[in-house]
């Protein structure tokens, strides 16, 4: 009878216990801001690790001497069409309208969205191509500016993937799997490397909006199962670029550093009662929020930098939450340590009304992408700086709906697209990988999703086979069971 008193009294306190710390957890939340995202304060307050998982960082990183320091990953989020834009077919003009051969779709899937027409007319593009550089290689009228750097950079026109969806697809490119829960590959990098700068995230998120509405998840830049730490921090645009990190009205520097740490000890001891690794995440994550809380504003603000630069990046620069602003800002990142700055600009999704959608999405983001490689290589950063500008699959030859001689829209097309990279060893100067005349197959150097991760963890000094995390007693890594370095593209 004692025992069973013993025990619900047990059970009562350690359910009083839990439930005090968790209503705690959702207040504290509330007053931080916290959202889907869980940044900094935040991601300290996300769920425990699950069982099963391995706090500690891998031993023995880099596995090799690395030609890069860091990454800027330039997502074009919706899919560019490489037709309209690297991938010239000159050909198609005196197919305009015809049926796509059946020799050359060979019976390949195509999206809900354009299954029900009648037929596929070619639809070719109606922007003019030239050559560029030293190089002599071929880009589209649309990036007058980034036929300024083509021999700096490496383009890849013989990309794949297996998602034919948006969602899955950015998943698979973010993630290396279709399916939610993964780690991104920030959050691997992180994990594996470390931060360079101990007052600002070693991975870092900007957003930016295109013309037409374009949907992302905060899950894209997540930890998955890895610990929380390891996410990516979003920064907004505006006058607050991350939520409730200024001190509160009447709250001193010294009050709050008082309260930190107030705070860590009633986490260390919580910690040294359950050993959950989540708490010495919501430890360091409340420093890391405390640094920045001078770091952040003297990044942002963008007063310190000469009418040169802020010319070479375009007008938009000066809007804060722009891609122009955020490409300088992944610059002032880069030369202040972060590791890993993933930028999103959403909009690429012409399925109908391209060629006006698209004139609006390369006056966005032509003159940034071009001028962040020009700034970098001028400051000695693109070196040791690796760069990728892409989306997360390709745009069909046929056209979606009503083709006219003017206007056309192009549905998902995963079997082949284009992308580019630059800098930390990547070769400039060149294109790599063929497609066939209608730009639908590739007939040269395929790449896969999983060997364009694997090429950039290589070039970290990351053996991609080698960075694992157990969970669920699998060994799980960014490539899976696949991928193989792009050796091609390295200098």
């Amino acid at each position: 009878m004692k025992s069973l008193e013993l025990a619900q009294r047990l059970n009562r306190r350690h359910f009083l216990s839990s439930s005090g710390i968790g209503l705690g957890s959702l207040a504290l939340g509330s007053l931080l801001g916290i959202g889907d995202q869980r940044t900094l304060a935040g991601a300290a307050l996300a769920p425990s690790a699950p069982v099963g998982a391995n706090p500690s960082k891998p031993p023995g990183l880099p596995h090799f001497p690395a030609r890069a320091k860091r990454v800027i990953y330039l997502f074009q989020s919706g899919a560019p069409s490489q037709l309209d834009l690297f991938d010239s077919k000159p050909s198609l003009q005196a197919r305009h309208g015809s049926e796509l051969p059946d020799s050359v779709r060979m019976g390949q899937r195509i999206t809900t969205m354009t299954s029900g027409q009648k037929n596929f007319p070619v639809a070719p593009t109606i922007f003019k191509f030239a050559r560029h550089g030293q190089s002599g290689t071929e880009l589209s009228e649309l990036l007058p500016h980034t036929a300024k750097i083509v021999d700096d950079i490496c383009v890849i026109r013989s990309m794949q993937t297996e998602a034919i969806n948006h969602d899955p697809a950015i998943t698979f490119v973010q993630t290396g799997a279709q399916l939610a829960g993964r780690p991104s590959m920030g959050a691997w990098i992180a994990y594996g490397l470390g931060s360079m700068n101990q007052d600002l995230p070693a991975f870092v998120v900007l957003l930016s909006r295109g013309r037409t509405d374009q949907p992302l998840y905060d899950r894209l830049w997540g930890s998955g199962f890895l610990p929380t730490k390891y996410q990516g921090v979003k920064l907004r645009g505006g006058k607050e670029p991350v939520l409730f990190l200024a001190n509160p009205a009447g709250c001193s520097t010294q009050t709050r550093r008082q309260m930190l740490d107030d705070l860590n000890a009633l986490n260390n001891l919580h910690h040294s009662d359950t050993g959950d690794p989540e708490t010495l995440t919501r430890v360091a994550q409340y420093e890391l929020a405390y640094r920045m809380q001078m770091s952040v504003p003297e990044l942002t603000d963008l007063s310190s930098e000469p009418k040169s630069v802020l010319d070479l990046y375009g007008p938009d620069v000066h809007k804060p939450g722009s891609y122009a602003a955020n490409c300088l800002l992944a610059r002032r990142l880069a030369e202040r340590g972060t590791r890993f700055i993933q930028l999103y600009h959403m909009g690429w999704d012409q399925h109908g009304n391209l060629p006006e959608q698209i004139r609006m999405q390369c006056r966005d983001t032509d003159q940034a992408s071009a001028a962040l490689i020009t700034d970098l290589k001028q400051r000695g950063l693109l070196e040791d700086t690796l760069v990728i500008w892409g989306g997360e699959f390709g745009r069909t030859v046929y056209s979606q709906g009503q083709l006219s001689a003017t206007n056309y829209g192009r549905d998902h097309h995963p079997r082949c697209f284009t992308i580019w990279m630059a800098g930390a060893g990547i070769k400039p100067g060149m294109t790599y990988g063929e497609t066939d005349d209608f730009s639908y197959n590739i007939t040269k150097d395929p790449v896969e999703i999983y060997d364009l991760n694997a090429t950039i963890l290589q070039q970290l000094g990351i053996d991609h086979t080698r960075l694992t995390y157990r969970f669920q007693g699998r060994d799980f890594r960014l490539t899976d069971v696949h991928g193989h370095v792009v050796k091609g593209i390295l200098a």
